[in-house]
């Protein structure tokens, strides 16, 4: 599935991905949907059942001054 229509549908959650192909510069080209869910906290427990290489981001709005984005993957 290409990211910009997981992007499209599952917008202002946290979405977790398997990075099935990338391309040289290391932009996904295609993926396979994980998880998804306005819960981060729901994304980290599915991280935590997978070993497949993955790619966790936030699908909204740019957090406001004061705040922090952490990002987290495995090989």
């Amino acid at each position: 599935m290409k990211l910009d229509l997981i992007k499209k549908q599952f917008r202002n959650e946290w979405v977790l991905v398997e990075v099935l192909e990338e391309d040289q510069m290391g932009s996904i080209i295609d993926a396979k949907l994980l998880a998804h869910s306005p819960n981060r906290d729901d994304t980290y427990t599915a991280m935590k059942k997978t070993n497949k290489y993955t790619y966790h981001f936030y699908n909204g709005e740019i957090p406001t001054k004061g705040y922090a984005v952490a990002f987290y993957g495995k090989n």
